[in-house]
């Protein structure tokens, strides 16, 4: 069986503040220190460190709490906040609502992935009740878990509700013990549910018979895919008869979303892939319902259903499940982070394309913002930059990462990394050293400058980051002596502002001293007598052809417009 491991720090504000999750890492040492330096920072009024181990067989998160402090602990908070939240329940039938169903599904998901059933299943057979039983622990942790969240909310000692719980759920065993016993639940086979759901259209307790009926029909199929396949059968009968499709619909639909939102049965559905990041993008498409190639039966048949739409609860249990696998800790990758991105980038460009009310904008934003913010800690990024050969391309790595997360605090983080890299001796000796010619060192100082000020980092940020990526761009320029090369030439004013706008234009030149200095340069030439003549001359000879004064005018102002200088400057310089 194969594990997972890392660690999630969660803090707490105020004695009924809830619990907000504030780090995950891999290391138990270093989630204990971010616990105990938010208490001694006063940052939080209570933390807890949670232990999550992956099962990849079971495909779910089993949670251990190894530490906990705080100003003001209340025993109740705690268990409440430990266990599912879970509705009341007085009588057997109360246990087949949708509540109770979806909070007994998430507390023995282990257990049904085992087993290989759904929670509809578990509670209309006797067979696999008696296998519940058999486990013990299982079942009584089960009840332990419920009790604990209730007895947060009432004045009932904890055993007295697990009593109560243990005769209710004893009474529904036996209910369906009895029922099977007596021959109570409908067989039936493919092909006779329509029959079956006109039949018990009167029935006081239809839902709980017709329920009954598929999971003994699903009973004994090999595996999720053909359980899907039996269950997903059923709806062809729905086609051909109205009547019973208002109560096949809904209660295929309802299974369904049981099999689809467990993430065992969909590692099982989709089949062996190379990570979690190309088991996503099956799903996406599963969710647009667009057809995949080389799917198994039952994939093709939900991604059918899920393009006309008539399957909302499963459309909705694999949304879910999209949104849980992008917040979980586990890589999309992870054996490259530059793939790990890329993958990102494109799930969420698909992803765009279903939100809707199957998934909120919001959702999508919060998913993505959480799985962003754990690829820009620390540990990821500098085991990201360390990988790079060279100064140069540990800023390109930095500015990929940027490009394909989201979340202002996530670019402001990241933004912290760049400083650093650029101020540092081999940086600045790649620029003012390389064996590279002098005017491509500079234009790839101007091509990161123009990526950065495209970034969606704050803008004090860009600045910063800009102004040093000028300051060794001015380095480099003065050593390499690129204006004062031309500035030295036997040449003319026109020919020399020419050659710096040329500079300016063709990317060599960033934004700061160094372009302040480039521009001051060919305005004191174009403030010579004659400039505007000779530059006529000029662009005529260019261009091979006789030029009126209008027209070289026109070009020059968009030259020096392209060039960062307004045309008022440059008039203002051409009248002096």
């Amino acid at each position: 069986m194969s594990r997972e491991v890392h660690y999630e720090v969660f803090r707490r504000q105020g004695s009924k503040g809830g619990w907000v999750m504030h780090e995950a890492t891999g290391q138990r040492d270093a989630a204990l220190a971010i616990a105990q330096a938010l208490m001694a920072d006063n940052q939080a009024t209570g933390v807890k460190v949670v232990k999550e181990s992956y099962d990849d067989e079971t495909g779910a998160y089993q949670s251990l709490k190894i530490f906990e402090d705080g100003h003001n602990k209340m025993k109740e908070e705690v268990a409440k906040e430990d266990a599912p939240s879970a509705l009341p329940c007085f009588k057997p039938d109360d246990l087949y609502s949708y509540h109770a169903r979806s909070t007994m599904g998430r507390l023995l998901t282990e257990h049904l992935a085992r087993q290989r059933i759904t929670i509809t299943e578990l509670i209309h057979r006797g067979d696999a009740l008696e296998q519940l039983e058999a486990t013990g622990t299982t079942y009584q942790h089960a009840i332990q878990k419920v009790a604990v969240a209730q007895a947060a909310n009432t004045n009932l000692p904890v055993q007295q509700i697990v009593k109560k719980l243990q005769d209710l759920t004893t009474k529904a065993m036996n209910r369906v013990y009895n029922d099977e016993k007596n021959g109570y639940f409908p067989k039936a086979r493919e092909g006779e549910f329509a029959i079956l759901a006109r039949k018990l259209a009167q029935e006081p307790d239809k839902s709980y018979l017709f329920n009954g009926a598929i999971a003994h029909y699903l009973a004994d199929a090999s595996g999720w895919d053909e359980k899907l396949a039996r269950l997903l059968s059923i709806l062809k009968e729905a086609e051909r008869d109205a009547e019973a499709a208002e109560v096949l619909l809904p209660t295929v639909d309802s299974i369904g979303a049981e099999i689809l939102a467990g993430s065992a049965a969909l590692h099982e559905l989709i089949g062996k892939t190379e990570n979690l990041g190309a088991a996503l993008w099956i799903l996406v498409h599963v969710f647009l319902g667009e057809k995949i190639e080389g799917a198994n039966t039952a994939i093709t048949s939900v991604t059918r259903h899920f393009k006309t739409d008539d399957l909302p609860a499963a459309r909705t249990a694999v949304a879910g499940r999209i949104l849980a696998e992008l917040k979980s800790v586990k890589r999309l990758c992870p054996d490259s982070l530059v793939d790990e991105l890329k993958t990102l980038r494109r799930i969420a460009n698909k992803l765009v394309l279903g939100q809707g009310k199957y998934l909120s904008h919001e959702d999508l934003i919060g998913a993505f913002t959480l799985r962003s913010k754990r690829l820009v800690t620390n540990e990821m990024v500098s085991e990201h930059l360390q990988e790079a050969g060279s100064v140069n391309e540990k800023i390109e790595r930095l500015l990929l990462i940027e490009e394909n997360i989201i979340g202002a605090e996530n670019k402001r983080q990241l933004a912290k990394f760049f400083a650093p890299i650029i101020t540092s001796p081999p940086f600045e000796q790649f620029y003012l050293f390389a064996k590279t010619p002098p005017l491509e060192r500079l234009q790839k100082l101007v091509e990161l400058q123009k990526r950065v000020q495209r970034s969606g980092f704050q803008d004090v940020q860009k600045q910063e980051i800009c102004d040093a990526l000028d300051k060794v761009a001015c380095d480099a320029e003065g050593r390499s002596k690129v204006l004062e090369s031309i500035e030295a030439r036997p040449a003319g004013p026109i020919e020399k502002a020419v050659a710096i706008l040329r500079l300016i234009t063709g990317g060599a030149i960033t934004e700061g001293q160094l372009s302040e200095r480039a521009r001051n340069l060919v305005l004191t030439h174009m403030g010579k007598p004659g400039f505007m003549t000779g530059y006529t001359v000029h662009l005529a000879k260019t261009r091979g052809a006789q030029l009126s004064a209008d027209v070289a005018m026109n070009d020059l102002m968009l030259t020096l417009e392209k060039a960062g200088i307004a045309t008022e400057t440059g008039l203002k310089a051409l009248a002096a």
